[in-house]
């Protein structure tokens, strides 16, 4: 079936577990005053964790004489006007941006040991400053901004505040470069505002890679100049017979200019050479006998393959790698390669080796999945991870000494982090051919010990898969996502030191009215103390 995976001191932890519990109505503190009941969020109760956090003094708070100040620069501009997009509707105040005068919230770049993407939080009565050498710590570190205010920020209509900020400092920067979400809007189709809506989503958790599996059985989701047929028809479809549907040009870069606004990188997927029905239905010349299938609609895998001996193959492979390359601005061009039970072994190795040179002649690096192992991995290239715990000891020493040789790993056990697979026996959605995935086992386990023999450097990073054979609407999606989708995101961006089941499930049960006040529906896991409705 169908792979669909510190640094605070003692005191303060206690402290902040402590103020998480009563949030969560894990006890009671007995009745607490009205100016007690409106203390501001404790800066370590954000999600991802961040590195260093050193709570003292007193809190900002926003008000109507706030203004937003930004450097004199375009990036850390519209940065601020993210910011007050988020702000305004829900305090009613005006929070100018400008590039002068003191106080107020400040947003700003500076060298420093931030790195690419981290950043520095500081509060106090006279303001907040937000400290970062490049523009995507800033926007992480608005993230976290968002996330000390109440979560009535999130509304479009005016709120009830107080808007504090509690005192202090963060210090933050990601534990990896490479912080993942797959969404398939292959086996059901998603339109361009499902996928801005999901975007937004994965920014407030500092992810900052969107990788989408544009084309399999089921459906072909892209437009390709050369090969028309490939969205017209093979992109007619879904599992279940629906419509389907496809991303002109002009749309796919709409999308990939919108993840580029949230910091997020494109990183697209042409599934090769098995799941690959929908081209062969759209080209008979494709197939080794030179006949189309029909198109397909069910959900079974590994039936289908490109006809490794065909020159033809391989003109196809380079026509459609070229446009997906012109169209995507990122680093990466996934090439899939899972599941090719139809594909000999030696046929495998041989397409390989002729496609990931294709990527590399149109200036992207190569990322498969781990059965790329089994190959001839390019050099640079990365093989992303989707066994399971009880994966063979052999399949998982070939990942390793891939990675010994220098292949990067991303990992994505579908045991842990496939948002797909279902919480319990209970659960109407997803699958369970990877077992159930409830909360805590999809947060409880470290990126950086997973597979035996790797070694710390070839881990890249994590991401999380969102498979939609059983998904069709954003509300499906919320539900798989939610609440799974923030572990993922901390155990890629947080120190290993700050992964604490017992606290993070304290600091992800307070995200609740959050997602409440964003309209998004999630899994109330019985693991997980959620407020009080």
């Amino acid at each position: 079936m169908r792979r669909n995976h510190s640094t605070t001191p003692r005191t303060t932890r206690i402290l902040g577990s402590l103020l998480l519990l009563a949030a969560a109505g894990g006890f009671s503190l007995g009745a607490a005053p009205a100016a007690q009941a409106a203390a501001p969020t404790p800066l370590d109760r954000v999600v991802p964790a961040p590195a260093s956090v050193e709570p003292g003094g007193a809190p900002y708070r926003i008000t109507w004489a706030t203004r937003v100040r930004v450097d004199d620069s375009a990036e850390v501009r519209r940065i601020g006007a993210y910011l007050t997009g988020i702000l305004r509707p829900s305090t009613g105040y005006r929070l100018p941006l400008t590039d002068h005068g003191t106080g107020g919230i400040r947003l700003h770049l500076a060298q420093g040991d931030f790195g690419a993407e981290g950043y520095r939080l500081h509060s106090g009565p006279a303001g907040v400053t937000i400290t970062a050498s490049a523009p995507a710590g800033l926007f992480h570190g608005v993230q976290t901004l968002r996330q000390l205010l109440p979560a009535a920020v999130e509304k479009k209509t005016v709120q009830k505040g107080p808007w504090q900020i509690a005192g202090g400092t963060v210090e933050d920067r990601p534990r990896y470069s490479y912080r993942g979400a797959m969404l398939d809007v292959s086996r059901h189709f998603f339109t361009v505002a499902q996928v801005k809506r999901y975007i937004d989503q994965l920014a407030l958790y500092k992810i900052n890679e969107l990788h989408l599996h544009l084309s399999d059985d089921q459906g072909w989701r892209i437009a390709v100049d050369s090969w028309p047929r490939l969205a017209t028809y093979g992109g007619s479809t879904e599992v279940g017979g629906g419509a389907g549907g496809y991303y002109t040009k002009d749309q796919y870069r709409d999308i990939v200019s919108y993840a580029a606004s949230r910091y997020l990188e494109v990183v697209p997927e042409i599934d090769m050479p098995g799941h690959t029905n929908a081209a062969l239905a759209s080209y008979a010349d494709l197939n080794c006998n030179g006949v189309a299938p029909p198109l397909y609609t069910g959900t079974q895998v590994g039936f289908s393959s490109l006809c490794v001996p065909k020159e033809v193959t391989y003109t196809f492979a380079d026509d459609v790698i070229r446009e997906l390359a012109a169209l995507t601005p990122g680093r990466y061009l996934h090439i899939g390669g899972d599941e090719a039970h139809s594909t000999s072994h030696p046929d495998y190795v041989t397409f390989m080796d002729r496609v990931q040179p294709i990527v590399a002649r149109y200036g992207k690096t190569v990322i498969g999945w781990h059965q790329l192992t089994g190959a001839h991995p390019a050099q640079g290239a990365l093989a992303q991870y989707w066994g399971l715990d009880s994966t063979s000891a052999a399949e998982k020493e070939q990942v390793a000494q891939a990675a010994r040789n220098g292949t990067g790993l991303i990992l994505s056990p579908a045991d842990r982090v496939y948002l797909d697979m279902k919480y319990t026996s209970g659960t109407v959605l997803g699958t369970k051919w990877a077992g159930y995935v409830e909360v805590q086992r999809s947060y409880d386990w470290n990126p950086g010990g997973y597979l035996p023999g790797v070694p710390d450097s070839a881990v890249r990073g994590v991401e999380a898969p969102l498979w939609t054979e059983t998904l069709k609407t954003d509300a499906d999606l919320d539900y798989m996502a939610f609440p799974r989708l923030p572990g993922a995101a901390e155990l890629g961006w947080s120190p290993a030191a700050t992964h604490d089941w017992n606290t993070y499930r304290l600091r992800l049960a307070a995200q609740a009215p959050r997602w409440d006040a964003l309209g998004i529906g999630y899994y109330r896991s019985p693991q997980v103390p959620w407020p009080a409705d």
